[in-house]
C-alpha cells in the first residue's frame, strides 16, 4: 500500500527540516578541534590526495587571524581582525558554496602580540542554536553569543582586561547549557561559565597562575555516568563538576627547570589524559596523568612524564587511537607512541618549517597541515606510511575543520573546502 501524496509530502518535508532543528549533530565540528577537542571525524570520504578539482571552493577570508573554522548544520564560522586591528569579525560562511552569510563586527586596536599570534586567534563554538565568540579588544576581553541563523547578537559579557606577553588566543567550549571559557593570564587565571541563552554567569573559579595559557578545556564522561571537565594549564590538570565548578581531583604540574606555558589543549587517551608545554626556547614537557580520584592526586596518578626536547609538540595538540598517540611538532616531525607508557614506536621528520596547525584524524589517517601550506597525510598506525602532500599555496597557523565528508583549511588569506 502506498502512502498518499499529502502524507509523502508531509514525511518529506520533516525529513529535510529536521537537520536544521535542535542541537549540534554527531557529523559537525563545534568547537575547536571538534567533538570534545579530539581532533577525531567520523568522516569517511575525505580525499587522501587531491588536485584542483577537489577544491570546491576558496572564498577570501576578509583581514587576518589564526582563528580555527568550525562546522555545524552547513556553516562554516570563524574569527578574523580587520588589517589595522582596529575591528574584530565573527564570520559566518555557506559550507555547501562558500559565500558569506553574515559578518559581524566588535571594535578594537592595535596591540602587542608574538610574531606567530594574531589579533584573532580565538576559535568560536557553537552549540547549533548560538554561536559563541571571546574577543580581545587589545585591552579587555569580550565573550558573546550570536543568533545562529542570522549573527543578531544576543549578549556580552565584558570579562576585564587581559595581560599576556603573547597576546589573547583562549576558544569557549559549550557543556550542557553553559559556555564555559579558561581565562588564564599572566598573573591571574580564572575558569568561568556562563548561561548559554542569558549569558548570566552561573560559576567563577579561581585558578593557580604563571604565564597565559591558551588550553581548551574538554569533558570526561565517567563510565557509570557523570561528567568532569578537564582544565589544563601551567598549574596542572584539574577536574571540576560542570554543574557548579567544584573541583574533584587535581595534578600539580611539576617542571625539570621554570614552569613551562601551556598552548596546546589536552585529550584523552583511555584512562588518561595528556597535557604537553613548552617555551619558545625548545623545552618541552609532556604528561599522561590517569582519570579519577578525589582531592590532590599528585602523588599517585601520574603514569609517564616527557621531557625530551623537539621532538614533542608545543603548539600542535596530540591525537589518539587506539593504544597510540600520533603527533607532529613545531620543529616539523612526525611521531607514534604508546598511549599507555609514552614510549616511542616510530619518529619522521616531515618538514623543515614546522606545523603550527593541530593535525586531525580521518578514516584511520592523520591529516597534518604544516606552516608551509603543505598537505601531510599518513596513515595512523604503528609503522609509518606516507600516503599524500598537497599544496594549499598558503601559509596555514589554523587547525583544519572537518565535516559532510570536506576538510576545510584556513589559509593565510583564503578558506579552502576540499572534498571529493
Amino acid at each position: 500500500m502506498q502512502p498518499s501524496s499529502h502524507i509523502w509530502r508531509f514525511w518529506l518535508a520533516f525529513v529535510v527540516l529536521l537537520p536544521a532543528c535542535g542541537l549540534a549533530g554527531a557529523g559537525d565540528w563545534p568547537r575547536f578541534r571538534g567533538p570534545n577537542g579530539a581532533g577525531i571525524a567520523e568522516d569517511k570520504e575525505v580525499p587522501v590526495k587531491w588536485t584542483e578539482e577537489n577544491i570546491l571552493w576558496k572564498t577570501p577570508i576578509p583581514g587576518v587571524g589564526h582563528s580555527s573554522p568550525i562546522v555545524c548544520k552547513g556553516r562554516v564560522f570563524l574569527q578574523s581582525a580587520s588589517e589595522d586591528g582596529n575591528e574584530r569579525w565573527l564570520l559566518c560562511l555557506d559550507a555547501g558554496k562558500g559565500d558569506i552569510l553574515w559578518k559581524r563586527a566588535a571594535p578594537g586596536r592595535e596591540a602587542h602580540i608574538h610574531p606567530l599570534n594574531s589579533l584573532a586567534s580565538s576559535t568560536p563554538a557553537t552549540d547549533g542554536e548560538r554561536v559563541y565568540a571571546a574577543f580581545w579588544d587589545g585591552q579587555g576581553i569580550h565573550l558573546g553569543a550570536y543568533a545562529f541563523k542570522d549573527g543578531t547578537p544576543l549578549w556580552e559579557n565584558d570579562l576585564g582586561s587581559y595581560k599576556s606577553q603573547h597576546g589573547f588566543g583562549h576558544s569557549p567550549m559549550v557543556v550542557d547549557d553553559k559556555v564555559v571559557l579558561a581565562n588564564d593570564q599572566d598573573g591571574t587565571s580564572h575558569l568561568l561559565a556562563f548561561d548559554t541563552k542569558t549569558g548570566a554567569k552561573v560559576w567563577q573559579i579561581e585558578r593557580r597562575p604563571y604565564r597565559a595559557c591558551y588550553s581548551t578545556p574538554l569533558i570526561y564522561t565517567r563510565p557509570g555516568g557523570g561528567k568532569e571537565l578537564i582544565v589544563v594549564s601551567t598549574a596542572g590538570i584539574t577536574s571540576y563538576n560542570p554543574a557548579d565548578g567544584r573541583a574533584n581531583w587535581w595534578y600539580t604540574w611539576k617542571f625539570a627547570k621554570a614552569p613551562l606555558r601551556t598552548v596546546s589543549s589536552p585529550i584523552l587517551a583511555g584512562n588518561l589524559v595528556l597535557a604537553a608545554s613548552g617555551d619558545g626556547a625548545g623545552d618541552r614537557d609532556t604528561i599522561a596523568v590517569k582519570l579519577g580520584g578525589q582531592g590532590d592526586v599528585s602523588g599517585t596518578n601520574l603514569v609517564w612524564q616527557n621531557r625530551q626536547f623537539k621532538y614533542f609538540a608545543y603548539v600542535p595538540c596530540f591525537l589518539a587511537l587506539g593504544s597510540h598517540l600520533y603527533s607532529v611538532s613545531d620543529t616539523g616531525w612526525a611521531a607514534c607512541h604508546l598511549a599507555q607508557t609514552g614510549e616511542e614506536i616510530w619518529r619522521e621528520s616531515l618538514c623543515k618549517d614546522g606545523f603550527l596547525a593541530s593535525p586531525v584524524l580521518v578514516a584511520g589517517k592523520v591529516y597534518a597541515v604544516a606552516k608551509n601550506g603543505t598537505v601531510y597525510v599518513f596513515e595512523a598506525a604503528p609503522k609509518f606510511k606516507l600516503l599524500a602532500q598537497n599544496r594549499i599555496g598558503e601559509t596555514v597557523t589554523s587547525t583544519p575543520a572537518v565535516a559532510d565528508n570536506r576538510l576545510f583549511i584556513r589559509g593565510e588569506k583564503h578558506l579552502f573546502c576540499i572534498g571529493k
